[in-house]
């Protein structure tokens, strides 16, 4: 089991859950953060401090996202696992379906 980012980290990727992360397995895509599912060690210091719950435990993703399982995992197809985060940096990729995703603007 691992953690796993859905659509509300979407074009904001505010990278709180990057520095909490204390094995550098949450990496920068173009749109999105995603995480590594063999680095991760679910020890859920991510969860918390994003800004707009975007994370959740595998066996918790709400059912409108449970796709985002999928999607985290099929981005590390061509990357693998690289053993960390920082010294890969942004990789300006994501997954297919996540570019095409269109996000509503915030009404104020």
């Amino acid at each position: 089991m691992t953690y796993v980012i859905a659509e509300p980290c979407i074009d904001v990727k505010d990278k709180s859950c990057i520095e909490e992360c204390p094995v550098d397995c949450i990496y920068e895509g173009g749109r999105m953060l995603y995480i590594q599912p063999d680095e991760c060690v679910d020890c859920g210091a991510c969860e918390p401090v994003c800004p707009v719950e975007a994370i959740y435990y595998e066996d918790d993703v709400p059912s409108q996202w449970s796709e985002f399982k999928g999607y985290n995992s099929d981005f590390f197809d061509e990357l693998g696992s690289p053993g960390g985060a920082a010294k890969v940096g942004p990789t300006g990729k994501d997954h297919p379906v996540v570019l095409q995703i269109q996000k509503k603007p915030e009404s104020n």
